[in-house]
């Protein structure tokens, strides 16, 4: 059971990325995913979130209107596409899978995690 997130780069303010978390050994489309950021010296904050089935999605204050969260289920894949990125969006972003929390939430308990990849947003 592995969760790979990906796709994180250097950008400048105003550009935009797409991250993947890819996921083996378990089906995605059953799971609740969550992203999560962390940037140096500061706690861990859930970005967005997308409920197991198609449901509901939720989105931080900080990144509504401007991340997209998604799912292809033919690839195991959930993505979070960035748009109008902002310095204050450098960090390290993970993504997590929920089994059991409907909708999803970013405050619930994740089961499994995937390592980090980093964005960076030049000003």
């Amino acid at each position: 059971v592995q969760l790979q997130a990906s796709g994180g780069g250097l950008v400048q303010a105003g550009g935009s990325l797409r991250l993947s978390c890819a996921a083996s050994g378990f089906t995605l489309a059953n799971y609740a995913i969550g992203w999560f950021r962390q940037a140096p010296g500061k706690e861990r904050e859930g970005v967005s979130c997308i409920s197991s089935n198609d449901g509901p999605t939720y989105y931080a204050d900080s990144v509504k209107g401007r991340f997209t969260i998604s799912r292809d289920n033919a690839k195991n894949t959930v993505y979070l596409q960035m748009n109008s990125l902002k310095p204050e969006d450098t960090a390290v972003y993970y993504c997590a899978a929920d089994k059991s929390t409907w909708p999803c939430g970013i405050l619930s308990e994740y089961d499994f995690w995937g390592q980090g990849t980093q964005v960076t947003v030049s000003s």
